[in-house]
């Protein structure tokens, strides 16, 4: 079976071969299960369908595999708090000769992806969010761990400003800069901290018919100014739907805009990092650049 397409120039090449291996020597009860990749493994890890209830998921990058302990510590608290199921490890991975980083095997969580512009009941989906989200920022930030998108925007000006430099003739980059910098005059989060998933993207949703039925990928977790969690608004729902959606997360004029404007910045970093690795995730970028260059909502 060929190596899972490789999303970043340090990554180690990770296919059934080497998944076979490792749960073979380190989980040996579930070495006959079938393994077969997931076609659609994120950006920072591979994942693997073993059996009918299992996955193993491994990070692709070093950077990503500092969220592996995290996960681990902090998903069996969260996931009672939750409206909807969530990836709770159920057997931790050591690293071997063969594999650098710490690994995890998940209960399977079955759904779809949803495909951004063919919701067929959008307005639900914005509620159905919505209420996860605000379900999460209820959960106490006690102590929670900081949360790397959980940060004033001017924490992201130089890698957006870069990004911006790096798609002329791509995108109208005028108008990213004019609507970037008039983010960075917004009031900052008047609020404390609160937990955030940190990257609520159509690859990271389940659903099952029409609802949301999980949420996966909390590699990016943490407590913080939560506002990152808006980006959904532009990077899956329509502009019909967003309306709902800010009304139930309660968002005023400033927290929409910098919510905006992490969706702007997220995908212009994504877009030429990801454009010839992962085509589905560049093509959503582009779709949240005109999305957010259009919206007048505010």
């Amino acid at each position: 079976m060929c190596a899972a397409v490789r999303m970043h120039d340090d990554e180690p090449d990770i296919d059934a071969a080497l998944v076979r291996r490792l749960v073979a020597a380190q989980f040996p009860q579930w070495r006959s299960l079938p393994l077969s990749p997931v076609a659609a493994s994120g950006a920072d890890h591979a994942m693997f369908r073993l059996g009918t209830e299992l996955a193993v998921r491994l990070p692709r990058v070093a950077w990503a595999s500092a969220g592996v302990e995290r996960e681990r510590h902090w998903l069996p608290r969260l996931a009672p708090r939750l409206p909807r199921p969530i990836p709770v490890p159920l057997a931790a991975g050591r690293p071997t000769a063969g594999y650098p980083w710490e690994w995890s095997v998940l209960r399977w969580l079955g759904g779809a992806n949803p495909v951004v512009g063919s919701l067929a009941a959008p307005l639900q989906l914005a509620h159905d969010l919505a209420g996860f989200v605000n379900a999460l920022r209820a959960v106490d930030p006690g102590d929670g761990p900081p949360a790397a998108r959980g940060v004033p925007l001017a924490a992201r000006d130089a890698p957006t400003r870069a990004a911006i430099g790096r798609l002329h003739g791509t995108i109208d980059t005028a108008a990213a800069t004019a609507l970037w910098e008039k983010a960075l005059r917004l009031p900052e989060h008047p609020g404390g901290p609160a937990w955030m998933h940190g990257e609520l993207s159509p690859g990271n949703l389940l659903l099952a018919g029409q609802r949301l039925s999980a949420v996966l990928d909390f590699g990016a977790m943490g407590v913080g100014d939560p506002t990152v969690d808006l980006i959904a608004a532009w990077n899956l729902l329509p502009a019909g739907a967003r309306p709902a959606f800010r009304t139930a997360l309660a968002a005023d004029d400033a927290a929409w805009e910098r919510g905006r404007a992490w969706a702007l910045s997220i995908a212009l970093i994504q877009l030429p990092y990801y454009r010839s690795t992962n085509p589905a995730l560049a093509a959503n970028a582009r779709h949240v650049i005109r999305e957010v260059l259009a919206d007048r909502s505010v």
